[in-house]
């Protein structure tokens, strides 16, 4: 493992790539982190069946896409905003007739809000959908797998000069950063007490980028229990 200004970094094979995101993830949890910050991170940190051309590209566009906006929060699509703007609109001129104006003039800004929250949910889906496509077809063949939130920064690529894979695992927070190297620290100086938490998959590195894997047995095939 190397360590960088903000982080940690390690280059290997699938299987060192996985652990050390279980590593990190493990030191989190021992340093009292709990938190939808954490959730996020272990949900997308790559996992030992996982391939990263397929379930990481996937992920990683997921996180980075255009997030949901007030009226796909409320559960309503833009033709129910559209159709809710209608009906305000109709309710201003009723009021508009009852001599009403200031009611009239409120039921008009409210159909207003509905038609710009109809335009803001169609917005955001458009963009979603060519973000995915961009970033899966596009982006994951120039630029590294990535996760960023407010706890953590990490990026995956694959170096095909050296037939490796670089993981680098940046924290947010000096002060945990600090708590997270001393628990990776005592990892090293304690290895047989460390137990990865799936099964290791090295048939992935082939699966993710083309690379060979050199002939074993079932008696050398890396897992743990």
């Amino acid at each position: 493992m190397e360590e960088s200004i903000s982080g940690f970094k390690v280059r290997g094979d699938w299987g060192d790539i996985v652990e050390h995101g279980e590593r990190v993830t493990h030191a989190f949890r021992e340093a009292g982190v709990d938190s939808d910050a954490l959730a996020a991170w272990d949900e997308w940190r790559p996992k030992a069946h996982e391939r990263i051309d397929e379930e990481v590209s996937e992920k990683t566009a997921e996180q980075a896409s255009v997030g949901e906006g007030e009226g796909e929060r409320a559960g309503k699509s833009p033709d129910d905003d559209l159709g809710s703007a209608g009906e305000r609109l109709t309710e201003s001129y009723e009021k508009l007739g009852d001599d009403d104006v200031d009611g009239a003039v409120s039921k008009w800004q409210d159909s207003i809000d509905y038609v710009a929250r109809a335009a803001d949910t169609a917005g955001r889906k458009a963009l979603r959908t060519i973000e995915n496509t961009v970033y899966r077809k596009v982006m994951t063949q120039i630029a590294p797998y990535y996760f960023d939130n407010d706890l953590v920064s990490a990026n995956i690529r694959y170096v095909r000069s050296q037939e490796e894979f670089v993981f680098e695992v940046n924290v947010n927070d000096d002060d945990l950063k600090d708590a997270v190297r001393e628990y990776l620290e005592s990892y090293k100086e304690d290895v047989e007490r460390w137990h990865v938490d799936t099964e290791k998959d090295v048939e992935a590195v082939a699966a993710a980028e083309g690379v060979d894997l050199p002939e074993t047995d079932a008696d050398t095939n890396p897992t743990t229990n």
